[in-house]
Order: C-alpha cells, then sequence, then structure tokens
C-alpha cells in the first residue's frame, strides 16, 4: 500500500484543526482570503519578496518554483497594484505551481475563476504592476502577519491560511490529525440521539 506523504495528510485536515495544532500562533490574517470559496492548497512555500508595487520577480519565482509548491508573495499589503493577473497565473499553473497566497492584490479575477487556479489574497484590482526590477525569491518574508520561509507548509482553504515551520510539520499533522478524531467522538456523544444526548453532553460539562 502507498505511504500517504505529508502534503495529503496536511491536504486532507482542515485549516481549523492545524490551527488549533499550532495554538493559533501561525494563522495569516483574516483579511488573505480565497478568491472562490472551493480552493484548497497544501504544500511548501517558495517565498517572494516585491517592492511597493512592484511585480517583476513573480516571474521569477514561477521560473524557479518545483511542481506542488504555493508561491508565498509578500507584496507589503498594497492594494493598489496587481501582483499577477490571468497570464501569469496561467503561466504558474502550466508548471505545476499549486497556487498563490498574497500579502496583496491580483487582477482580472473573472478569468482567474475561470482558470480555476487557487488564490489567496486580499482582494482584486484593475491596476497592474511595475515591472521596474528588484525582489527577492527564496528569503524569509512576512505574509499577514506572519513570518514564512521557503519550505514552510501552507495550508488554506475557506477558513483562511495557517503556516507550519518546515521542522515542525510532523507533530503538527500529527495533534491535527488527533483533533479531528476527537472533535469526531465528541460530535458522535453530543447529536447522537437529538436533545437526549445533547442534554447529557451539557450536562456533562456545564458546571
Amino acid at each position: 500500500m502507498a505511504t500517504t506523504t505529508i502534503q495529503e495528510r496536511l491536504f486532507a485536515l482542515p485549516t481549523t484543526a492545524i490551527s488549533d495544532a499550532t495554538g493559533g500562533h501561525t494563522n495569516v490574517a483574516a483579511s488573505i482570503k480565497p478568491l472562490s470559496d472551493h480552493f484548497k492548497i497544501a504544500g511548501q512555500a517558495l517565498t517572494v519578496r516585491l517592492p511597493d508595487g512592484e511585480n517583476g520577480a513573480v516571474l521569477e519565482a514561477i521560473s524557479k518554483a518545483k511542481k506542488g509548491d504555493i508561491l508565498v508573495i509578500d507584496a507589503k499589503g498594497n492594494t493598489n497594484r496587481a501582483v499577477a493577473g490571468d497570464f501569469v497565473l496561467s503561466l504558474a499553473k502550466g508548471v505545476g505551481i499549486q497556487g498563490f497566497v498574497v500579502d496583496g492584490v491580483i487582477r482580472d479575477l473573472a478569468a482567474v475563476r475561470e482558470l480555476d487556479f487557487p488564490v489567496f489574497s486580499l482582494g482584486t484590482t484593475v491596476a497592474a504592476g511595475n515591472k521596474n526590477g528588484g525582489g527577492v525569491v527564496g528569503g524569509p518574508v512576512s505574509v499577514g502577519g506572519v513570518t514564512v520561509h521557503s519550505g514552510d507548509f501552507i495550508i488554506g482553504d475557506i477558513d483562511g491560511v495557517v503556516v507550519v515551520p518546515q521542522e515542525d510539520v510532523e507533530k503538527i499533522a500529527e495533534a491535527a490529525e488527533a483533533k479531528v478524531a476527537k472533535d469526531e467522538a465528541r460530535e458522535q456523544e453530543a447529536l447522537a440521539n437529538g436533545e437526549e444526548s445533547i442534554r447529557a453532553y451539557l450536562a456533562k460539562v456545564v458546571k
């Protein structure tokens, strides 16, 4: 039987359980949201730090990324100029990048949704980014108030985005899986027989 990879295990987990396992210390700011509710990502970060209003280094990152990587882009929270539009995102999808997490905005929303490429961002804009140079690929970044290093694990879904440091990923995955199992057992206990089991559960936990 094939061994389940850490990425597959993380993909199967909700971000809420992973957040609980991390103690909530590495949750990306809630303002960074998926552009479509069904988007789900779980993989390793390739980081990009951009000068304010610039986006040139995004293409460099796309050229360096491995299949399954997630580009984590520190755009300084700029909500005027886009870090990418549908063409650049098509390039990223075409080389096997899994998604973008952006402390900034993208554009061409209708085409991006049509592309069905996961983007988590502060929203959208009509203005293109500048291409005057600069930017760093692979260095530490700050996205949504969380420091991210290339190789850290990024998990995103409708509830938001969580970062798991690479060195902690096994213990966090195990803790999150245990949390899911515990929650399922609690739900079974409390909801198995309608009001009767709900009242019995409440009587046990409310002192």
